[in-house]
């Protein structure tokens, strides 16, 4: 899976931006900070990356309704279709390489680990 995160898909995105984008998507609304802590880089590192995506009109800030004081992240209309871009092309990716690489006999055999792996990863 590291591979796969680290693959350059959506040529535009740095792996930073990319990661930032995939956090959003699953755990947003969430602070600056928040969002440094998940990804462990610093608050520093995690602004200058949310500059770029906002620059880019893919996260906005706003207000958190129930403080004032905390601006929350998520993300745009347009931010949740660069998301489901990578989304889509690390799919195709990984069926291209599944159907050109690998046997019937091999693609079985790792349909019959999945469950195995999901257990393992939810172990960790």
């Amino acid at each position: 899976m590291r591979r796969l995160r680290q693959s350059r898909l959506v040529e535009d995105l740095a792996p930073p931006e990319s990661s930032a984008l995939g956090a959003l998507v699953r755990h947003a609304p969430l602070t600056s900070a928040e969002l440094a802590r998940q990804q462990g880089i610093s608050p520093q590192s995690m602004g200058a990356t949310l500059a770029g995506l906002e620059q880019r009109g893919l996260v906005r800030r706003h207000a958190d309704p129930d403080d004032g004081r905390r601006v929350l992240l998520e993300l745009t209309a347009a931010g949740k279709r660069k998301a489901a871009d990578k989304r889509s092309a690390r799919t195709e990716q990984m069926a291209r390489i599944l159907k050109e690489q690998f046997t019937a006999a091999e693609r079985a055999q790792l349909l019959a680990a999945a469950p195995l792996l999901d257990r393992l990863a939810d172990a960790l």
